[in-house]
């Protein structure tokens, strides 16, 4: 690690928080370290007029006794995103004299949540950005969201017979739904059902590229994609509209190669690709209209802007501009006329918008417990030998040697103690001084201009474990499943000078639940450098980023459940700059439970049946048997995670 982060605290700046947690790399103008050491957010970066202190965030929910965890919502960000996206396509498309209209469309499988899609469809009206779903459910819910005729509702994955009517009732409706084929039998049946009820549909194909996608979700592309068609299924899907009369109705070419793609260069292939198909299918007498690039739009989580999973080489002006221009050029080389252009962008919309502030509970420090080392004539030489060594430390002796002595002296207590050679107590006094010891080493080393390899390794040896109040597998769950880097950053002091490195554990009972994968000086590190702690002050972290499929993936691992919900509003004529719009409730304990399939009002009954024994058998005082039945119920009616109010 690099060890910028341990300059005296008097010459700590902003500037130097800023270099070792990126705030303003990854946070796409909408994160900033303020000059008061704390995390601030700009709703909207191009007025640049707003910014709303974190601290305060927190201090005003607090103030409304909303339990700790929560997820903060910007809706202010959700916003801008939206405009941003549709504003840079319609500048890049003026820009280009391209002939066609940008009609982007939002996949809600990224974040379902009702307030997200609404906030979307709110501010996509003036653009006519609709939305795409993927499944009969989010179908349904689309349906009665995407109320703008001139919006596009883009409908992928497989489909049964239920799903394609109720497109057709889409139609109906006067909406412009859009049957994207996956496979050749979707297509018999769409003729079929559209047919018996009267009902024109409008049609997409899915092309199997050729291109490929990179990252970790480049399997979305090539010959073996779960999704679409090959060149010779689409020929014969276009053959078939036109033998039942119904070529007009093949207005839509799709494509999808994978999301959060890191390298522009796919993107570029994947355009030409997708254009040389639609100028052919149009040359062969389908008025196609739209040309759907997917999505894809990836989001710089590690703010190194670089080909990593975890990055992009790319701004979002760059990928419009590859995608507008792309078109563009294939196009009028093929002299077809240029199609309105759709992308399906979820995760750059979403991310930045919400993020998971957390509470740390405690400190799970290496050396746990100091034991007395105080001498004693009965100690064994080992024991002598590891006091020696940490009495007479100095400047003047080769600290690899004395790391190399301790880590035997301490192997060799080991295995001392399993043959009953030395007891526990001894042992204890070993491990104590041994990691005095380190700590010694590790200070010795820590401006040297070469550290010994497996030195090295001390940072993260005798780095503290930090207790977060959360749960990994609920909300942010990436970070276990596919190892995404999600930003971590505490909130508050970063204008001071760090004092210990550390890695997150959260209150699961599962040794899977933590993180260790930490964006530090743009580059990936097992450890974050942290304020001082105190137990008795609150110290609260921000997951950020989370706003993508964090909030509908999360599961329920030891039934922790949804979290509370703030959402803020930006208000320049507030003081702070900002008002809590809405509070949404979190899982309670009851609902999580009957999730499971309990039911907790019998279970209630029965643990007053039980508490009714006690006192009748004199066990338990009656007025306290009414005590621990209320303090049952409540429980039950309470938050899933801990209460640090308590």
């Amino acid at each position: 690690m690099n060890q910028e982060h341990d300059k005296p605290e008097e010459q700590w700046t902003i500037a130097d928080a800023e270099r070792v947690y990126g705030v303003s790399s990854w946070g796409g103008g909408y994160f900033e370290i303020g000059e008061n050491g704390n995390v601030h957010v700009i709703p909207e970066p191009r007025l640049n007029d707003v910014r709303i202190d974190m601290k305060a965030v927190i201090d005003e929910i607090r103030e409304e006794n909303i339990q700790f965890p929560v997820v903060v919502r910007f809706h202010d960000v959700l916003r801008s995103q939206v405009v941003t996206l549709n504003e840079t396509f319609a500048e890049v498309i003026k820009e280009a004299s391209y002939q066609g209209n940008y009609r982007g469309v939002y996949p809600i499988k990224v974040n379902q949540m009702r307030e997200v899609v609404e906030e979307i469809v709110d501010a996509g009206k003036p653009y006519h950005y609709g939305l795409e779903a993927g499944s009969k459910p989010e179908l349904l819910a689309v349906l009665a969201y995407n109320t703008n005729e001139d919006a596009l509702t883009i409908l992928n994955g497989y489909k049964d017979e239920e799903f394609l009517k109720l497109a057709l009732l889409g139609r109906k409706l006067g909406r412009k739904v859009v049957v994207v084929i996956e496979k050749f039998s979707e297509l018999i049946m769409l003729i079929k059902v559209s047919k018996k009820l009267g009902i024109s549909p409008i049609i997409g194909l899915r092309a199997k590229m050729q291109s490929k996608g990179q990252g970790r979700w480049q399997g979305s592309s090539g010959e073996r994609a779960k999704f679409g068609l090959s060149v010779s299924e689409i020929i014969k899907s276009s053959r078939l509209l036109e033998k039942e009369g119904m070529a007009d109705t093949l207005k839509l070419l799709h494509f999808h190669i994978g999301s959060q793609l890191p390298e522009i260069r796919a993107i570029k292939d994947a355009v030409n690709e997708s254009a040389r198909i639609y100028a052919e299918l149009v040359k062969m007498g389908f008025a196609l209209e739209y040309v759907d690039v997917g999505g894809g739009l990836g989001i710089d989580y590690d703010g190194s802007q670089s080909t990593a999973d975890s990055s992009r080489n790319y701004s979002v002006k760059e990928y419009v501009a590859d995608v507008v221009y792309g078109l563009r050029e294939v196009c009028d080389l093929e002299g077809v006329p240029h199609p309105h252009i759709v992308t399906e962008s979820g995760r750059a919309i979403t991310a930045h918008h919400s993020c998971v502030i957390t509470e740390v509970v405690g400190e799970i420090k290496p050396d746990g417990a100091q034991v007395d080392t105080t001498a004693s004539e009965k100690d064994h030489i080992l024991l002598k030998n590891i006091r020696d060594l940490s009495e007479n430390l100095n400047g003047e002796l080769n600290f690899q040697e004395v790391y190399n002595d301790a880590t035997q002296y301490k192997e060799q207590a080991s295995a001392a103690f399993k043959l009953r050679v030395i007891g526990l107590e001894e042992l204890g006094k070993i491990e104590t001084l041994y990691w005095q010891i380190m700590r010694k080493v590790q200070h010795f080393y820590r401006n040297a201009s070469f550290v010994p390899e497996e030195v090295q390794s001390l940072d993260f040896s005798l780095s503290s474990q930090y207790l977060c109040n959360f749960s990994i597998f609920q909300s942010a769950v990436d970070s276990w499943a596919i190892d995404q880097i999600l930003p971590v950053v505490p909130i508050t002091n970063l204008h001071t000078r760090p004092v210990n490195n550390g890695s997150l554990v959260d209150i699961t009972c599962d040794s899977d639940g933590k993180i260790d994968k930490f964006v530090i000086e743009q580059a990936i590190d097992n450890v974050i450098p942290m304020p001082d702690y105190s137990a008795d002050e609150p110290f609260y972290l921000g997951l950020f980023l989370t706003g993508a499929y964090q909030d509908v993936m999360g599961d329920m691992h030891n039934l922790f459940g949804r979290l509370n919900e703030v959402h803020i509003f930006s208000y320049d004529d507030d003081p702070q700059d900002f008002y809590i719009e809405e509070f949404v409730k979190g899982s309670s304990v009851e609902h999580v439970l009957s999730v499971m399939q309990y039911h907790p009002s019998s279970m209630a009954i029965d643990i007053k049946k039980q508490i009714d024994k006690e006192v009748s058998a004199g066990n338990i005082k009656p007025r306290e048997g009414v005590k621990w039945t209320d303090f049952y119920e409540q429980c039950l009616a309470g938050y899933t995670y801990l209460n640090t109010d308590d």
